[in-house]
């Protein structure tokens, strides 16, 4: 070989470290070309402090992390390697995405503490996660959090309750990416669909080439720049309305009952509260519960060294979420005492603006741009983590098990990276052309809730469950959930369920709708057991990895 043709391994990193920059510099370059085409009245210096933060999530996540991402359990589950303050740094970030963020702002602001029911409700889900889901799953050595459902349920019933995964990833993905487009328009005059396609481009390129390393090593900065940007920002703020006490006396004059964080005690005698009590525990239920099956959490357990380390990090995270959301609180709170034309700003007549005002009105510039740099963190931890979850469970569970089941390691890796770019597409282009994403997004975590903790649940501690049990269980949820009907569908309501008002029922049907197909797949499953035998439990325990029929053909050559 002459020496030409000789390359060393430090050549090829060079020059893969250079290809990986390079589409990064090319992303950049056209964002400032369209920017400037479209005339954009933008003020360049927070712009270019936003492109720092992004250069250095690209570099930790493409450049970095990109290098430990080689085998497929490298993309998907990092090896299953991730120490425990990685693990549960990662799983923090995952969860305070920009939606998390603007939407508790928002929540505090318009309809009160009590109804701001995120922080709180996806903490004590990862709380009892971390109990009950997180160690079994991990002692499992599952790849996606569907492997469960399909050992002991089949394989279609597996790809039934796929859709229900893969749609809630991709509203969450275009509701945050949504919360951006707002957020830099407002800061920095950024027109809504550039930054959200600059934020999205940056995202999928490093997911792309890390996987789950690269989501995990970007989210450790992620969430130190959310929860300490946000910190900053508050003493500034509250010097504009005279400091805590005084602001806190106001909103709670003018919220009454709902400057609490929880609702009266016999709250459905209160006049402020009535029937919507019965409404504010349906939807309580749902954030404990509906945020434990999804694949994004679950990606988070898989990736732990152990069980122990998945257990803790879930645990550690739920308390690390409640942190991070008491700056988005009290913004909310600052915000319902500001008078904002006397400060020379607009109107706030849009309630999701309250975060992106405070940051741009309430805070000198250079904590402004800190506080950016922390919605940007928030969206970019929770965009990368949705994309990566819902490619992994379509390569893993749809591709390998129902259209090529010989698909070697290599393949699946090579069909997940191609998904990460269709589904962020996909979240993108929603983003800038839906309006009503944020209802989309409430509504899959709903489905998830009523569909797919159900399945899950039983699928990994019910010894009798079996695919009768699980048919009839999904059956009954479809119809008491759309029996309520669904505005944001246009489809009406067919069950007579009570307390309507402005054509929605108050009615807690959705906790119904889970419980019934809890029930039914727990009933159905042992009076059918006989006839339709139950994979065992034991099939979920790894010393049966082998006889899953869930392993992938060898690499090929």
């Amino acid at each position: 070989m002459s020496a030409t043709e000789q390359h060393t391994p430090q050549d090829e990193s060079t020059a893969t470290q250079g290809v990986k920059w390079g589409v990064f510099v090319t992303i950049v370059v056209l964002a400032i070309g369209y920017i400037i085409l479209r005339d954009t009245d933008i003020q360049w210096g927070g712009f270019i402090a936003m492109l720092v933060f992004y250069a250095i999530f690209y570099y930790i996540g493409a450049v970095t992390a990109g290098k430990r991402s080689g085998t497929l359990e490298d993309t998907m589950v990092a090896g299953r390697s991730l120490p425990l303050w990685i693990a549960a740094l990662t799983m923090t970030a995952t969860w305070v995405g920009g939606g998390y963020i603007a939407g508790t702002a928002e929540s505090v602001f318009s309809f009160g503490l009590a109804w701001a029911q995120a922080p709180w409700g996806y903490a004590l889900s990862l709380i009892v996660g971390g109990i009950f889901f997180a160690p079994k799953m991990r002692r499992g050595e599952f790849m996606t959090m569907i492997d469960p459902i399909d050992i002991r349920f089949g394989k279609n019933t597996a790809g039934v309750m796929y859709l229900p995964a893969l749609l809630g990833e991709v509203f969450w993905s275009a509701a945050i990416l949504t919360a951006l487009g707002t957020t830099f328009g407002t800061i920095l005059g950024l027109d809504f669909q550039s930054s959200i396609v600059l934020s999205a481009a940056v995202a999928i390129a490093y997911t792309v080439v890390g996987g789950m390393y690269s989501v995990a090593y970007t989210d450790v900065i992620q969430v130190v720049l959310i929860i300490g940007g946000l910190f900053l920002v508050l003493p500034f703020a509250f010097g504009e309305v005279g400091g805590f006490a005084p602001a806190w006396e106001a909103y709670r004059e003018g919220m009454g009952t709902y400057a609490a964080l929880f609702p009266p005690l016999a709250g459905w005698n209160h006049p402020d509260w009535g029937t919507f009590y019965w409404n504010w525990w349906d939807f309580a239920l749902l954030l404990i519960f509906g945020g434990i099956p999804w694949q994004v959490y679950f990606q988070r357990v898989l990736s732990a060294k152990d069980e122990s380390t998945a257990r803790w990090l879930s645990i550690g995270a739920g308390f690390l979420a409640m942190i991070a959301a008491v700056p988005a609180v009290m913004i909310g709170i600052i915000a319902f005492n500001v008078d904002w034309v006397a400060l020379g700003a607009p109107p706030l007549d849009n309630p999701a603006l309250v975060l992106p005002y405070a940051l741009r009105y309430l805070t000198p510039p250079v904590l402004g741009a800190i506080g950016l740099g922390a919605v940007a963190a928030a969206v970019m931890s929770s965009v990368d983590s949705s994309i990566l979850s819902a490619s992994s469970m379509g390569g893993w569970n749809i591709y390998r098990r129902m259209i090529k089941p010989d698909a070697s390691d290599a393949q699946v890796k090579k069909v997940i990276q191609r998904l990460i770019v269709i589904v962020g597409v996909a979240a993108t282009v929603m983003a800038l052309n839906v309006q009503s994403v944020y209802e989309l997004w409430f509504l899959c975590s709903d489905f998830v809730y009523v569909l797919l903790f159900p399945q899950l649940t039983c699928a990994m501690f019910y010894k009798y469950a079996n695919r009768w049990g699980a048919i009839a269980g999904l059956w009954v949820a479809v119809i008491l959930r759309f029996g309520g009907g669904e505005p944001t569908l246009g489809l009406p309501m067919f069950l007579p369920y009570p307390w309507v008002e402005d054509g929605a029922s108050l009615f807690p049907f959705r906790t119904l709708a889970m419980v019934a197909s809890l029930a039914t797949i727990l009933i159905v499953s042992y009076v059918s057991r006989h006839r339709c035998e139950p994979v065992p439990l034991s099939m979920l325990e790894p010393e049966n990895r082998e006889h899953r029929k869930l392993s992938v053909a060898p690499d090929s050559d």
